[in-house]
């Protein structure tokens, strides 16, 4: 996804009262002030309560699911036309969904020169831990790492040394 069509989809989120936080690559170039690798899709964080307003919202722009064996009510993509897919990622105050503590939702960004919420830099190297990080993994945690003096995970460290 274009950082153009990225802001484009986010200010027209925003524009209809969702709560918006951009989480994945896109929330690290974000907190990093620049594009620094190409994206496939736009991750985002979303209330649970506000999933319905969403579908609605993003149906008018031809939005339709996206198939994908792991997708569940708090976890599913959404694919234009265009293959704009934004990956949603909802959560609920309870703490069931997509788990979201109210301090993760405190990073702010900016993609394409527009201010943007977005996963807070610790958590988001957090959020890259519990599984077998791939390419994009490493260079996002590391840039994060580098850039706000952040401690690699243990599952970097010995990739971080190589």
């Amino acid at each position: 996804m274009t950082a153009g069509a990225v802001t484009e989809l986010l200010r027209f989120l925003e524009e209809q009262g969702l709560e918006i936080h951009v989480d994945g690559g896109w929330a690290v170039d974000a907190l990093l002030g620049e594009q620094t690798r190409p994206h496939d899709d736009l991750d985002i964080a979303i209330p649970h309560s506000q999933v319905p307003a969403l579908r609605a919202v993003l149906e008018t722009r031809g939005f339709r699911d996206y198939a994908r064996k792991d997708s569940w009510e708090c976890n599913f993509v959404l694919a234009d036309h265009h293959d704009n897919r934004l990956d949603v990622h909802a959560y609920k105050p309870d703490g069931a969904g997509v788990p979201y503590p109210a301090e993760s939702l405190t990073g702010k960004g900016t993609i394409d020169g527009q201010p943007v919420r977005c996963i807070d830099p610790e958590w988001l190297v957090k959020f890259h831990t519990g599984y077998e990080p791939d390419d994009n993994d490493r260079h996002d945690a590391q840039r994060l790492c580098n850039r706000f003096n952040i401690a690699p995970p243990s599952e970097y460290c010995e990739e971080l040394r190589r």
